[in-house]
């Protein structure tokens, strides 16, 4: 999840395409150059664990547009394949 938000703060759609589990994914991610998201704050989190397959993080993230602040929260969800963490989906709230 850290990851991925870092993702989003440099703007790296790449690496948000390559995390995001391929039944799942977007042919492309547009991002708004205006946005700057600053702050992570993990709220709650299952599973996730070096045995676990799946897991869920519940988090807000704070952003910035121009005149503006806001913040999103969502409980995602994320599968472990190959070894690797992707990202499934997630409810906003």
């Amino acid at each position: 999840m850290r990851s991925r938000f870092s993702a989003f703060a440099v703007g790296d759609a790449s690496y948000l395409l390559a995390s995001w589990h391929p039944s799942t994914r977007p042919d492309e991610v547009e991002l708004d150059p205006e946005q700057r998201w600053v702050h992570l704050e993990i709220l709650e989190r299952t599973g996730g664990g070096p045995f676990d397959s799946a897991g869920t993080v519940r988090f807000r993230a704070h952003y910035r547009l121009p005149g503006e602040r806001g913040t999103l929260t969502e409980n995602s969800r994320f599968a472990k394949e190959g070894g690797a963490w992707y990202y499934v989906d997630g409810d906003h709230e």
